[in-house]
């Protein structure tokens, strides 16, 4: 498994749970990518590694979407546990 290469950004507080989620299910980003666009989320991949990597905003749909595909809450996604 390839490490992030540049530190986490401040543009969202979601990515690096959505990664988390998304390796512990053994996931691949496309696999994620797919899923979403089934769910009426259409990103691309660089769309979806920048919202990883905390470097782009997600929206309230992507974020419902995100928590609905990794079978996690939202509020788990936010970090409110």
């Amino acid at each position: 498994m390839k490490k992030r290469k540049l530190p986490l950004g401040d543009r969202n507080m979601i990515g690096a749970r959505v990664t988390e989620a998304r390796e512990k299910q053994g996931m691949k980003q496309v696999e994620l990518l797919s899923k979403l666009q089934t769910a009426g989320i259409d990103i691309s991949i660089p769309a979806l590694s920048l919202l990883e990597g905390q470097k782009r905003p997600v929206s309230d749909l992507e974020l419902n979407a995100l928590a609905d595909i990794l079978n996690v809450s939202v509020d788990w996604l936010l970090g409110r546990e």
